[in-house]
């Protein structure tokens, strides 16, 4: 039967189980919109800013030297790995969760709890060793906050407004780097700081997120037939979802292209720029400021473009594109104004990229009732490249014997990846 206009969700059942999934029909409140963008905020905050700032000086007070740079790509590398796995198996437990409390909203809190004992653990961490294990378990706690998270996009908000929204949350997202940037510029000298205040951040703008949710548990947890059939789950065929297949392509492209950059930034400008560790740290903050401007402006738009016009390839494709010229521009930098002139560029094209290739993915979701766990399965394409991006940029600095020095054979060859990434999007039938 038709829903009544007055209806806010609809339900459907589908082949896994005896409950219901809510499906929205009118658009999200404000306090939801918000809500879901500020808690990227806070989360971004503690989470990616270790990865750009806070964890490269916390190994550089354990190693000492050149060395420093590659114990933090293998510090990253190995909580990315757990971060592949941890993002869609708390997903599918959000989507099976039948706590009173709510199915999101009971991982988002147990995960922030666990994130800030584990950020606590890394600023103390008295050897590689510890920083590793603590920096892991981060890496799952903050999981289990974004994979829910995430999942609520499809569970509260319509189509014809996901553009916007996945805008706002792109944008929060990289203002959270911005904001960790700041915040490690403030507390360079101070690890404990440095790490439990942003932490502080997230916890309390997921909790104010938690608060505003509506998140309705399901009724009755569906049969998943055991633990193998459970993990059966978390596979979905490229054959039969071809346009989940290719999404998931490009984001793993354009994310490794993108971590590329991320992964020895502060160290690309240390050594090819000639900065010290702490005049680098400034001008990062600087280039992610500039960026982050550049994002914001171009999100807003593209998303609410992308809505308007009821289009998502060619936003998403050109927006790549731009990322990508971006990335190569930078094998010629030398000097902060023309670094500071490419974070300009990239921020324009991942603005746009980041507010309308979520609501792409989204759009393409092999079944709405396991959105989380689909999400989830699609973030091993943001995860995967965090582990394989410094492998992968050991070999391109190495080229012709440059002694892992080679920054402009590594941002050409992260441009050709971003290339890939955007003719990946082509084939895709169901979003036009």
């Amino acid at each position: 039967m038709r829903p009544r206009r007055h209806d806010t969700t609809s339900s459907i059942t589908g082949p896994v189980g005896s409950y219901a999934t809510p499906v929205p029909l009118a658009r999200a409140p404000f306090r939801v919109v918000w809500g879901m963008a500020l808690a990227q905020f806070g989360l971004f905050v503690a989470l990616l800013a270790p990865v750009t700032v806070s964890l490269a000086l916390k190994t550089q007070t354990l190693v000492a030297g050149d060395r420093a740079a590659v114990v933090n790509g293998k510090v990253l590398a190995a909580a990315a790995f757990f971060a592949l796995v941890a993002n869609p198996v708390f997903g599918r437990f959000s989507d099976l969760t039948t706590a009173r409390f709510g199915r999101r909203r009971t991982w988002m809190a147990i995960g922030t709890v666990l994130f800030v004992a584990a950020q606590a653990l890394v600023a103390v961490a008295p050897s590689v060793s510890v920083l590793a294990v603590a920096w892991c378990l981060a890496q799952i706690a903050g999981n289990a906050i974004l994979a829910p998270l995430l999942a609520t996009i499809a569970d509260q908000v319509p189509h014809e407004q996901r553009g916007t929204v996945s805008a706002n949350v792109g944008v929060m997202q990289n203002v959270g780097i911005l904001g960790g940037a700041y915040l490690a510029s403030l507390f360079v000298t101070n690890m404990l700081a440095l790490f439990l205040v942003p932490s502080a951040v997230a916890a309390v703008l997921v909790g104010l997120y938690c608060a505003v949710l509506p998140d309705r548990p399901i009724a009755e947890r569906p049969e998943t037939g055991g633990w193998l059939a459970l993990l059966r789950t978390f596979w979905v065929n490229p054959l039969h979802h071809r346009d989940f297949a290719w999404a998931w392509i490009s984001r793993f492209l354009v994310t490794l292209a993108s971590f590329l950059f991320v992964t020895y930034r502060i160290f690309f400008l240390q050594k090819q720029v000639g900065l010290t560790a702490a005049e680098a740290a400034r001008a990062l903050t600087i280039g992610v400021l500039l960026y982050t401007i550049a994002l914001v402006i171009t999100a807003k738009i593209g998303g609410w473009l992308s809505d308007r016009v009821d289009r998502r390839k060619v936003f998403v494709i050109t927006s790549t594109l731009i990322g990508g010229i971006g990335l190569v521009l930078l094998a010629n930098t030398h000097t902060l104004p023309v670094f500071y002139s490419v974070e300009v560029v990239m921020g324009i094209g991942y603005g746009v990229y980041a507010a309308v290739d979520t609501a792409l993915v989204i759009d393409v979701l092999p079944n709405p009732e396991d959105s989380a766990k689909d999400l989830g399965v699609l973030n091993i394409a943001n995860a995967l490249p965090q582990s394989l991006a410094p492998l992968v940029g050991v070999i391109l600095l190495g080229l012709g014997g440059a002694a892992g020095a080679n920054y402009p054979a590594m941002f050409i060859g992260a441009g050709v990846i971003a290339l890939v990434g955007a003719l990946a999007i082509v084939p895709i039938k169901k979003v036009r």
